[in-house]
């Protein structure tokens, strides 16, 4: 069974920074491509981020680049998400899910960490 459990969510001020954590399990992480994707309160899900399978490839939404780096560690079966210069907007529910920016709808994704920014 896939399990993805996201971490590191909270409260920050704007301008600051979080490092959102996924722990991956239940399949071969390392074989696939992962994303991160948000919902804002009243808005759809919208694509954040997503990473290949060794890393060599990263790609973001415009509305986080410049902003927020994607990493993972294969070793360890996990995916992070560095949140950096914080906005309002950013405010949302994060959720890691297997597959890449045009397809990780068809897969599995975990349950989410809240990130608020207000001061």
């Amino acid at each position: 069974e896939v399990q993805l459990v996201e971490s590191g969510g909270g409260l920050v001020q704007p301008g600051g920074s979080l490092r959102l954590s996924c722990a991956a399990s239940g399949f071969t992480f390392s074989d696939w491509w992962m994303t991160w994707v948000r919902q804002a309160p009243g808005k759809e899900l919208e694509w954040v981020s997503s990473i290949s399978w060794r890393a060599a490839n990263t790609y973001y939404a415009d509305s986080v680049e410049g902003r927020f780096t994607i990493s993972r560690d294969n070793a360890k079966n996990t995916l992070y998400l560095k949140l950096n210069s914080l906005k309002t907007e950013d405010t949302a529910i994060y959720y890691c899910a297997q597959g890449r920016d045009d397809n990780w709808s068809m897969y599995s994704r975990g349950q989410g960490t809240q990130v608020t920014v207000s001061s």
